[in-house]
């Protein structure tokens, strides 16, 4: 499974990247339980109670629902959390764990992290080598049609320009689409999961 992640924090006038860079980002997102952690607190009401949060995180882990997850599983997922995830994103003030109180919510750093998720698998393509393949389709049908292949003589570079435009047009309403499903946050399970079988 091929998980690229991709950060706007740059691109963001107001976000605050002084005191998280990029490395620190790909870092804390590369662990599935992390990325979890992302979700749930872009989608829950704050401060989120550790348990709660453990709950949702063993249920996305195990897909199923958060009441069919048992006291064993939340548990692992509880200490694993507190003891090892939650503190390395408190410690790049990411977000703020309250050990005393057992709770969770996110900081202005996470708030300003725009992170989406493209989950790979089969035979699938990343939508770069789509665009790449599209462009190499484009220019043969262009250089076919000036040439006056056969079949291709009846058209006109025009007809290649019309079709390359409406392709490339609608591909991208087609990957703007699929973008917004896969940012953390946009939907109720994590992204990687509605496209996991």
């Amino acid at each position: 499974m091929n998980i690229p992640l991709v950060s706007d924090t740059e691109n963001e006038p107001n976000a605050d990247t002084s005191k998280l860079s990029r490395n620190d980002i790909f870092d804390l997102l590369s662990n599935r339980r992390r990325r979890f952690v992302v979700h749930a607190l872009k989608r829950m009401e704050e401060p989120v109670e550790l348990a709660e949060l453990s709950t949702y995180v063993a249920a996305w882990e195990m897909e199923t629902e958060p009441e069919e997850i048992d006291h064993e599983d939340r548990r692992s997922v509880y200490v694993t959390l507190r003891r090892t995830h939650l503190p390395k994103m408190d410690e790049k003030n990411v977000i703020q764990f309250n050990k005393s109180e057992k709770t969770v919510q996110s900081t202005e750093i996470l708030d300003n992290i725009d992170v989406h998720i493209e989950v790979l698998h089969g035979k699938e393509i990343p939508w770069s080598l789509y665009y790449i393949g599209l462009a190499v389709v484009s220019v043969l049908l262009l250089v076919a049609v000036v040439t006056e292949a056969p079949i291709f003589d009846a058209f006109k570079p025009i007809h290649v320009g019309g079709f390359t435009a409406i392709t490339y047009g609608l591909s991208a309403v087609a990957h703007r689409i699929v973008e917004r499903h896969s940012r953390l946050g946009a939907t109720p399970k994590p992204p990687e999961l509605y496209q996991v079988k």
